[in-house]
């Protein structure tokens, strides 16, 4: 998977972004500052994905090894942690683990290990269960069912992730965005739906059934909550 040249391309371009172009942007988005009524409704459903994501999982999570793949400023590995887990939190963004790292409350500093780098590294081994929230949202088709493909024998339990709905309204934003690049716009969101990416992961090759959790629409943040798994 990491070898594929649309991921490593993409990847390029989230790290750019994520890193140097509005890390700040993030930092603030994902703290108690107050932020512009666009971005407080983006701050809302940001909240209201990662309960609908945790919601998928058991309540009690004491000795499960979690993976929390694009972890950013670090809220979900946090309330991973409260309920128990070892998570591996991992972005691509130092910058962003080094926010995460300062946040970490000193009671969880044993159960979250924080890491830049590849969300999907196999070096990372295997996991009851991982969550990935608007961190695979920029991959095309083919990427994403490599990605399930190669994920799925190290998960025992579900990947959870987010994906961005293709509906009219985001697929103008998405054509708009694409025919006017601006040098500061984040990496531009491919839409999907779950049978588009269902069948990428079979023609790629995993075995797992894909189902749709629920779809949060918040403002300008609009995503929908996807479970994987089911192959052991």
């Amino acid at each position: 998977m990491n070898g594929q040249p649309s991921y490593l391309r993409t990847r390029a371009r989230v790290e750019t972004y994520f890193d140097q172009t509005a890390t700040k942007v993030w930092e603030q988005l994902t703290s108690d500052a107050p932020v512009s009524g666009i971005r407080a409704t983006v701050r809302k459903g940001r909240d209201d994905m990662r309960a609908l994501m945790q919601a998928q999982l058991p309540d009690d999570l004491t000795g499960a090894r979690i993976l929390d793949a694009g972890c950013g400023t670090g809220a979900m590995a946090v309330e991973l942690a409260d309920r128990g887990a070892d998570v591996v939190a991992i972005d691509i963004s130092p910058s962003l683990i080094e926010i995460a790292e300062k946040r970490r409350p000193a009671r969880l500093k044993g159960s979250i290990d924080y890491r830049a780098g590849d969300m999907f590294d196999a070096k990372l081994g295997s996991f009851d269960h991982a969550l990935a929230m608007d961190s695979m949202i920029y991959y095309d088709a083919p990427s994403l069912g490599a990605i399930l493909r190669d994920f799925e024998p190290r998960v025992r339990g579900s990947l959870i992730f987010t994906l961005a709905p293709r509906t009219p309204l985001l697929m103008a934003m998405w054509y708009a965005g694409k025919l006017f690049p601006r040098s500061d716009r984040s990496p531009v969101m491919i839409p999907h739906n779950a049978p588009r990416v269902a069948h990428a992961a079979r023609k790629a090759g995993a075995k797992g059934t894909l189902s749709d959790a629920g779809t949060i629409n918040s403002g300008f943040y609009h995503s929908t909550a996807m479970v994987f798994g089911g192959a052991r």
